[in-house]
């Protein structure tokens, strides 16, 4: 955390960057580091199950190492079974409401005096698979993609592709090979990167709690490897903060 005291957290409503295809009532948290700015830009993705408790608190770290970070609710518009459906459908074909509402979320942190202009996205999970759709042609200098899923074009939703920074947990029997398959191809690409894969964690192992319903829990533990890391989840929010400091850099 900045030794000028906490970030400043609040939610903020969306709607006046309206555009066509945009959730009504769009809102987002939004957490301001403290001192005085500018300060370059984070739009965040949430994971699967929405704009919880947990993920509001990675807005806050990453504004306490030093960004101004806005992390939309792209479930706004009817609830998490209806919107979780059309997130993953929009990742798929790079087009829909959600590309629409974190569109709104990057064009707000730029108009902000207090922003220096230039933004990344980081998303976890089901996010962390938007962020790398996310790194080519969608107006990011950076990218931070936390066990997300790769596309299945690869070498499409590379192509352009700004810096990515990765993280994956090596008992995340749903991503197994995941994390070696995206390093190959962005070196192949000669994209800069760092990507690396945790054999002690799970999927959501930068989480400081676990989240989904309780009774999914042991489940996503037996299968995802899922929950917290703490050991794992310093090391991987070094490397992104100093990945994104040197990739937002003006």
């Amino acid at each position: 955390m900045s030794e000028q005291g906490a970030p400043t957290v609040s939610d903020v409503d969306l709607t006046g960057q309206a555009r066509e295809g945009m959730s009504p009532g769009l809102h987002g948290v939004l957490a301001v580091p403290a001192g005085a700015g500018p300060w370059p830009a984070v739009v965040m993705v949430h994971e699967a199950f929405g704009l919880t408790d947990v993920m509001k608190r990675q807005v806050e770290r990453m504004a306490a190492a030093g960004f101004l970070v806005l992390m939309p609710d792209l479930f706004v518009d009817g609830g998490v079974r209806k919107c979780l459906r059309a997130t993953f459908q929009a990742i798929t074909s790079g087009q829909g409401r959600a590309w629409v509402d974190v569109e709104a979320a990057r064009s707000y942190l730029v108009a902000r005096g207090d922003c220096t202009g230039r933004v990344g996205v980081l998303g976890f999970c089901m996010g962390g698979g938007f962020a790398l759709v996310a790194a080519a042609d969608r107006g990011f200098d950076v990218a931070s993609v936390n066990y997300g899923r790769l596309p299945r074009d690869l070498d499409a939703a590379l192509t352009g592709a700004c810096p990515i920074v990765g993280s994956y947990g090596g008992r995340d029997n749903s991503l197994r090979g995941a994390a070696a398959k995206l390093d190959g191809a962005l070196a192949e690409r000669k994209i800069p990167h760092d990507v690396k894969e945790y054999p002690a964690a799970g999927h959501s192992f930068l989480n400081d709690a676990p989240t989904g319903p309780a009774a999914m829990r042991p489940l996503m533990k037996a299968i995802l490897g899922a929950g917290p890391e703490p050991e794992a989840a310093a090391d991987a929010w070094q490397r992104i903060d100093a990945f994104f400091h040197t990739h937002l850099a003006e």
